[in-house]
């Protein structure tokens, strides 16, 4: 099995920063995406950012100014760095990862729970 766990989360002021970081671990043998989500009260998910195993990166056009995603391939980690938080920000962020457990096998896709980003003053 593959598991993806987020963090990073919590409450912040207006204009301040977060980063969230989301660890994939299990039966993986490489990573080829990871990608991040989110999904506000009452309202679809929506796409944020997506990164590569070769670095290339795409956002959500709104955001790509203040959010910035990076990997660490050897750690199987994404990370979301998100600044000048506004309240509509404020989500349930979930990370994917498009995951292939063995050599030749297809790619598949697994989500995390989710971790909580509150902005407000």
């Amino acid at each position: 099995q593959v598991q993806i766990v987020e963090s990073g989360g919590g409450l912040v002021q207006p204009g301040e920063s977060l980063r969230l970081s989301c660890v994939a671990s299990g039966n993986i043998f490489s990573i080829y995406s990871m990608g991040w989500y989110r999904q506000a009260a009452g309202k679809q998910r929506e796409f944020v950012a997506v990164i590569n195993k070769h670095g290339d990166t795409n956002y959500l056009d709104a955001l790509k100014d203040r959010f910035a995603i990076s990997m660490d391939k050897a750690k199987n980690t994404a990370y979301l760095q998100m600044n000048g938080l506004r309240p509509e920000d404020t989500a349930v962020y979930y990370c994917s990862a498009s995951v292939i457990r063995t050599s030749g096998d297809a790619m598949y896709p697994y989500w995390g729970r989710g971790t909580q980003v509150s902005v407000s003053s």
